[in-house]
Order: structure tokens, then sequence, then C-alpha cells
């Protein structure tokens, strides 16, 4: 066999053969060094961020599971209270009674969960949040609307999946039956936006598979006592809505780009 630079080089065939056999060989073993249970990764990360309750045990993506549902509460009630008045169409301002009604009653259930497992809870919502509400004050008319039917459902599509793998791993009872209520609670308020017919899904699609999954949100294992962070704002319940038929057309609409920070976790 002719070589590269001269009999017994690092080019030779030879040379070629034992160089792929130790690539292979590396390649066998690195999947193994990289995904293994080490500290800091895997089971080991699991069981040093999870507390003992008499629920049963709680992780660290339970706890930032139920600061997410209250920070949702934060800046969704009054979201919804804003398009009750300031939307110009029937099918977004019945998607605000739904924000505010089912916000009441998760923000209720939250703080519930959060006492009886001594987890201190948000009393403002994330700057990212607040910059939704930025924008979402400054629209008018039409504009109004397109950017609360894509805002919400782009947060409220992000928090789903999460509500989801939450649903699916826990071995708290509390944490299960809170992710119960948000299930239902998210889907619903999903239904409502995308039946105001200004949902741009193409959008939704280009910003979720561009982003990359928001960090764990900073709650601590359980301290106690607390002190009750209290309602976020005083709503009075509508009375029960019902849902608009979808339009037959859908807008385009560009989401606005998120604020500087942490993610939020949107719903």
């Amino acid at each position: 066999m002719r070589t590269t630079t001269g009999r017994g080089g690092p080019f030779s065939g030879t040379g070629l053969i034992v160089a792929g056999l130790t690539a292979t060989l590396i390649a066998l073993i690195f999947p193994v060094w990289s995904y293994a249970d080490r500290s800091g990764t895997g089971v080991s990360v699991l069981n040093a961020s999870t507390v003992t309750t008499q629920y049963g045990p709680l992780s660290a993506l339970d706890r930032d599971f139920i600061t997410k549902v209250r920070l949702a509460g934060l800046w969704e009630l009054p979201a919804g209270q804003q398009a009750e008045t300031k939307g110009t169409t029937a099918a977004v301002r019945t998607a605000g009674e739904h924000l505010i009604e089912g916000h009441t009653f998760l923000d209720a259930r939250v703080r519930n969960v959060a006492a009886r497992l001594s987890l201190p809870l948000p009393n403002q919502p994330s700057d990212q949040q607040k910059a939704w509400l930025d924008t979402l004050t400054a629209a008018q008319g039409e504009s109004y609307d397109r950017e609360f039917a894509n805002i919400l459902r782009l947060a409220h599509g992000k928090v789903f999946s999460v509500v989801a793998q939450v649903r699916a791993t826990t071995r708290n009872s509390l944490v299960r039956d809170l992710a119960d209520d948000a299930n239902t609670t998210v889907l619903d308020h999903i239904k409502v936006l995308e039946a105001t017919g200004l949902v741009d899904y193409d959008a939704i699609a280009r910003d979720t598979v561009a982003t990359s999954a928001p960090p764990l949100t900073n709650s601590p294992a359980p301290p106690g006592p607390l002190v009750d962070p209290g309602s976020p704002i005083p709503v009075t319940p509508s009375p029960s809505p019902t849902t608009p038929p979808p339009a037959t057309s859908s807008p385009r609409f560009t989401l606005p780009p998120a604020a500087n920070g942490p993610a939020e976790d949107d719903d």
C-alpha cells in the first residue's frame, strides 16, 4: 500500500487503521463518560436538590413549577382585566374573562400549596412579564387585540410542556394535584386565545424552536414559617363565559423581542 510520508509513517495503511480503531473506541467510551451519573448530573442532582415533605419528595423542578404558577397570575390577571376593557372584539374580551377566572383560581391554589410546603412566593412579575404588560398597555385598537392574543398564546404554549413534565415526574401529591389544575387552566386559555382568530401560528412556531428551555427559577428549599404573600390583584370573577367560534382567518403578526433577563415562566 502506498503511503503519504513514507514507510511506517503516520499516514501508512497500518497507521490509518490504528487511528480509526482508536477513534472508534473513544466514540464508544465518550457517551458513557458524558452521560453517566457523575457528581453534578443525573440522579445525583435530583437527590441533592430534593427535600422530604409529608406529601412526598419535593424536587427543584417542583419548586420551580410552584413559583411559575404564582408568577403567571401576577401578570395574566391584569392582562385579562385589561382585555375586558381594551379588547375590540367579543372573542378577545371573552379570553380576558377566562384569564381572570383561571388565574384567580390558580393563585388561590398555589398560595395554599406553598403555605403547606413552607415555600416563599414572589410578589412581582418577572422583567419579561412586565415588558409584556407594557407592550399591551401601549397598544390600541386592533393592534392591541393581535398583541394580546399572540403574547398570551406564546406564554401559555411555553408553560404547557413544563406542566406536563412536572405532572409526569413529580413524587409530591400536592404538586401533582396543582399540575392537574394548571393543565386544565392552561389548555382552556390556549383554546380561547386561538378562538380569537388572531394567533399567528408560524411566528409562535419559529419563536418556540428558536428559544432554549428557560432556566429554573430560584426557588429555595422550604424554610418556614412564612408570611402569606397575599393576593396579587383583587378581582371579581366574571360570569362564566362561553368560547366564541374560531375566526376563519388569522392576520400576520410579529412577536415582540423578549426582554433581557431570565425567561419566565410564562404561565
